[in-house]
C-alpha cells in the first residue's frame, strides 16, 4: 500500500510540474515582445505608392507631403522610423522615412512616395510585394502585435506647463497627463482613453463634449 501510495504521489507532482512548464511558458510568449533592433524584418506584404493627387498636402505628422522625398505611409510604426523597402519581386530597395498613416487597403501595408516607389521600379505596376526591414537604431518600445490595427485616444488639451495639464486632467474621470517632446519644446497632454475601433474613440469624444470638453481623436504614436 505504501508503494502504491508513494507511487501516486510522484505522479500527481509530476503532472503538477508539466502543467506549471506549460503555463509558465505560455504566459511568457504571450507578454510582450522585446524591442526590434536594426536590421530586423519588420513585415512582409503588399506595397502601393501615392503622389500627385496628394503632393504639397499634409502629411499626418504635420509635414507637407513631398512626392519626390524619400517617405512612406504606415498605420503604426513611429514617426521617423527608417525602413528599407526591399522589392521582394526584382530584388530593389530604397530606405523611406515615415511620416505619414495608411494605407488603408486591407491587402497593403505601406504607402511609398513616387520617388521611392521609383527607386524599387513599382511606378509601372503600381503595387509590390515587399519585405520592410528596420533601419533605425531599437525602437523605443516593442512592435504593436498587430502592425495593421492602429490605436487611437481622444486629446482633450495640450499645456506648456506640467500643473496646468494636471489640473485639466483631474476635472475629467479616466483622462491621464502625458509628456510630448517636440522640436519647439516639451508640452504636456491630456488624453483620454485608448481604443482599436476609432468609432468608439469618437462616441466617446462627443460624450466628453456634452459634458463641455472640447476634444479630438488622434492616432497613438506606437
Amino acid at each position: 500500500m505504501r508503494y502504491i501510495l508513494l507511487l501516486t504521489i510522484l505522479v500527481a507532482l509530476f503532472i503538477t510540474s508539466c502543467g506549471t512548464t506549460s503555463r509558465f511558458n505560455k504566459t511568457e510568449a504571450e507578454g510582450k515582445s522585446k524591442p526590434l533592433k536594426k536590421g530586423a524584418v519588420i513585415e512582409k506584404g503588399r506595397a502601393s505608392w501615392y503622389g500627385p493627387k496628394f503632393h504639397g498636402k499634409l502629411t499626418a505628422n504635420g509635414e507637407k507631403y513631398d512626392m519626390y522625398g524619400l517617405t512612406a505611409a504606415h498605420r503604426t510604426l513611429p514617426f521617423n522610423t527608417i525602413l528599407e523597402v526591399q522589392n521582394l519581386d526584382n530584388n530593389k530597395s530604397v530606405q523611406v522615412r515615415i511620416n505619414d498613416r495608411g494605407p488603408y487597403a486591407k491587402d497593403r501595408i505601406i504607402d511609398l512616395s513616387k520617388k521611392a516607389a521609383q527607386k524599387i521600379e513599382m511606378l509601372g505596376p503600381g503595387t509590390a510585394n515587399v519585405k520592410l526591414v528596420l533601419m533605425s537604431e531599437n525602437l523605443a518600445g516593442p512592435l504593436p502585435q498587430n502592425l495593421k490595427v492602429p490605436t487611437y485616444t481622444v486629446q482633450l488639451a495640450s499645456y506648456k506647463k506640467e500643473n496646468k495639464a494636471f489640473s485639466h486632467s483631474q476635472k475629467i474621470k479616466g483622462a491621464r497627463v502625458e509628456t510630448v517632446n517636440l522640436q519647439k519644446g516639451t508640452v504636456y497632454r491630456v488624453y483620454y482613453g485608448v481604443y482599436t475601433d476609432k468609432t468608439e474613440a469618437r462616441q466617446n469624444q462627443r460624450k466628453l463634449k456634452r459634458k463641455g470638453y472640447e476634444g479630438y481623436v488622434k492616432q497613438i504614436e506606437n
